[in-house]
């Protein structure tokens, strides 16, 4: 029987290393992703991770075995390619902003780790893991601190304003909380304006002087205002105007 055949002890604890490190290295990366509560999160990334090892070591085993193709460059190449599809699906469109792009592009580092590690590479996978992680973590504070700064292309101008519904009686004290609000998050406005809305309601707008924002904060900033009694809505929106 070919199952037999291919029982090899030596084998088995060779994959069984490949199989835990990729594991391993796998729940570091989502372990950052479900902390930061991401579509593609734990249980995600260590699957892909996992898997992307087993086929690449079962390729090389195969290749040892009967040589040939295909090799494990081949299995390689369609892991790239077929994560590259389980990418797509978790990237979403709403409203004026994707989300998604960063996920996606996190489980393609899964895979390439798993990949090194399959391949019997677990330093490369160590250090690959350790650069998804840095691209993940190190970074976000200075993506977030770019993002608030106003864009200098004269072409292109993002406006994102924040908006909130309040009674007329609670005008000033929703223009307060607004304020207090978007200075706690750091996200200052540059105009502040009150129209009517309704025959007891004011709509109050704030435009942001940040003209790129991460969408998560503005939801959780909105969130906090629709919060309040005295808001009966709160919402936010990106525009871009040439």
């Amino acid at each position: 029987m070919l199952a037999l055949q291919h029982v090899n002890l030596a084998s088995l604890v060779d994959t069984t290393v490949s199989l835990g490190t990729a594991f391993a290295l796998g729940s570091l990366i989502g372990l950052e992703r479900q902390y930061r509560q991401r579509t593609a999160g734990l249980r995600t990334n260590v699957l892909v991770c996992v898997g992307a090892a087993l086929f690449v070591d079962i390729a090389v085993r195969f290749h040892e075995i009967y040589g040939g193709s295909p090799s494990a460059l081949h299995v390689i190449a369609y892991v790239v390619s077929g994560v590259g599809f389980l990418g797509a699906g978790v990237i979403m469109r709403e409203g004026g902003s994707v989300r998604g792009i960063n996920t996606a592009a996190t489980l393609w580092g899964s895979a390439a780790v798993g990949s090194a590690a399959g391949a019997d590479l677990l330093l490369e996978a160590i250090l690959g893991a350790a650069f998804v992680l840095g691209a993940n973590t190190l970074l976000r504070p200075v993506v977030n601190a770019i993002n608030r700064q106003p864009l200098d292309v004269p072409s292109v101008e993002v406006t994102n304003t924040v908006y909130v519904i309040a009674r007329r009686e609670h005008q000033k004290a929703a223009m307060a909380m607004l304020e207090a609000e978007l200075e706690r998050s750091e996200y200052p406005s540059r105009e502040l304006t009150v129209h009517a809305f309704g025959e007891d309601e004011v709509e109050i707008e704030a435009t942001l002087a940040a003209t790129s924002v991460e969408g998560e904060a503005l939801d959780a900033l909105v969130a906090r205002l629709a919060a309040s009694p005295m808001v009966s809505q709160a919402f936010w929106s990106p525009s871009t105007s040439e």
